[in-house]
């Protein structure tokens, strides 16, 4: 049954009164904003102080009322970019215009509904949390029954725990339901004025939020089998168990990194579109798709060497480090990205046992610090249009582009002087048949160094470079020759 034949089977053709003169109770989380403030507060105070985690159970154990009043207590969120359900709100703003009153009834501490009240200015009263009282469920209900003193009222909400309350309601407006939601309103038969949507398919915006495309970046596992010329089949077996076991690692640190950025990101001009910023994925199902991928990829990696599970755990310990802390120290924060490229390598050579090349760790050291810098500063080009002098939660300013690009140019060219002198070094010669052949590696290396750096001068980068090498055509024909020359030099 299609949602508008389901809406038309509910929704009577009259109504036992005037829509106006029916007051109209509003939830909040999820409802009327695409996000959940109480998950959304506790990442923003353990961002800032991650050892308020115990403090946090210490207030569970005295009631969920207090834990959300504490929270609220010690947190600052920006109301004004908290993402509304747009569609909702306009109807809600119809509705206040044609005389209806509104009330907005949530789960939430009072210190963060009423903000987001105000922002929109058209609801009569909060009902909300105190520290006292959880307002969720049957208590939301009784409240709202107190409100219109028995008299008929309908509610808007998006999850079972607003059945109970629907069951009491003249009418049902769903909004964004959880899963189960639609099939339990159907049968119980209420009466459903309206249905609003507008999450975009889950599918597609799942991949989006594991960011697939960055498990590119463990293609570096495997440069150990190519320097160490070990092409066996178990070799390469271990590589793609251990890229497998990284990417899904990867992707729940991103997962993690955007559950703590949801403010900076909304405040960028293309992050603010992830699917957590955005609101397209709750905040709930993100947390646990991030233990689910934890636990995955932990439970791959022990199936490999136990240096290779180390320097996974190594490689989590950094990317956690740099989401709660170094991302916003600035010069230590690109250092910190090169050393989480270069990881990979050694990751790769422990998963194959094979010892790791002190050229190779120093070049990929130089070259991914300057596609780091690449990042900073086509992200500082992108604040200067948006007319801003810094970058909200980085420690970086517009008028650093000049000192960042120089440092990033340098560290480009340096990582191909590093190349030469392996190239011209005994280990070479003993390692290829070939090894003059290995000089062609250098002016292509010059040449892609010097075109990424050209585009973002331009402002034509993407603010991840990888992202933009992937799409780019005249990266990947660097590639192919790179790996070419390589191959026959062997």
């Amino acid at each position: 049954m299609s949602q508008k034949n389901f809406q038309e089977q509910l929704l009577p053709d009259s109504a036992s009164a005037p829509r106006d003169s029916v007051p109209l109770f509003v939830d909040l989380d999820g409802t009327l904003i695409k996000t959940d403030l109480l998950i959304e507060s506790t990442f923003f105070l353990l961002k800032k102080q991650p050892w308020m985690l115990f403090a946090m159970l210490y207030w569970l154990a005295l009631g969920k009322a207090r834990l959300k009043e504490e929270i609220a207590l010690r947190s600052a969120l920006d109301f004004s970019v908290l993402p509304l359900q747009k569609s909702f709100v306009e109807f809600l703003n119809n509705e206040a215009k044609n005389g209806r009153t509104l009330y907005l009834a949530t789960a939430s501490d009072r210190r963060l509904a009423e903000p987001v009240a105000k922002r929109l200015g058209i609801f009569k009263k909060v009902l909300a949390s105190d520290g006292h009282h959880n307002l969720k469920g049957k208590h939301k209900l009784e409240a709202i029954l107190t409100c219109c003193k028995g008299s008929a009222f309908d509610y808007a909400g998006n999850e079972r725990v607003d059945l109970a309350i629907w069951a009491k309601a003249r009418r049902a407006i769903v909004v964004n339901p959880s899963i189960g939601v639609i099939a339990a309103v159907k049968k119980q038969d209420y009466i459903v004025e309206q249905i609003f949507d507008d999450r975009p398919p889950k599918a597609k915006t799942w991949i989006r939020a594991l960011r697939i495309h960055q498990w590119a970046k463990n293609v570096l596992l495997g440069v150990p089998i190519l320097t160490s010329h070990a092409f066996t089949f178990p070799a390469i077996a271990e590589i793609a168990a251990a890229f497998t076991a990284f990417g899904l690692v990867a992707s729940a640190t991103y997962l993690l990194n955007d559950l703590l950025d949801l403010v900076s990101d909304r405040h960028h001009p293309r992050k603010c579109k992830r699917p957590f910023a955005a609101g397209d994925i709750g905040l709930a199902s993100g947390i646990l798709g991030m233990i689910v991928l934890f636990v995955a990829g932990f439970g791959l990696a022990v199936q490999l060497s136990d240096q290779f599970l180390f320097t996974l755990l190594a490689y989590l310990a950094l990317t956690i480090s740099y989401s709660f802390y170094f991302k916003k120290v600035v010069l230590l924060d690109v250092l910190l990205l090169a050393s989480l490229y270069t990881i990979r390598i050694v990751a790769g050579a422990y998963a194959i046992g094979v010892p790791v090349s002190s050229w190779l760790l120093g070049f990929s050291m130089f070259i991914f610090l300057s596609l780091a810098l690449v990042k900073r500063c086509t992200e500082l080009m992108a604040i200067q249009r948006l007319s801003h002098k810094t970058m909200k939660g980085r420690d970086y300013h517009v008028s650093d582009y000049s000192m960042l690009s120089a440092m990033g140019v340098a560290a480009g060219y340096i990582s191909i002087l590093v190349l030469a002198l392996f190239i011209s070094s005994p280990e070479s010669v003993s390692k290829y048949t070939f090894p003059v052949l290995l000089w062609l590696l250098c002016p292509l290396m010059a040449y892609w160094v010097s075109r990424l750096w050209l585009k973002t001068s331009r402002g034509e980068m993407h603010d991840d470079p990888l992202i933009f090498s992937l799409k780019d055509q005249a990266s990947w024909i660097v590639f192919i020759n790179m790996m070419m020359v390589t191959l026959v030099s062997i």
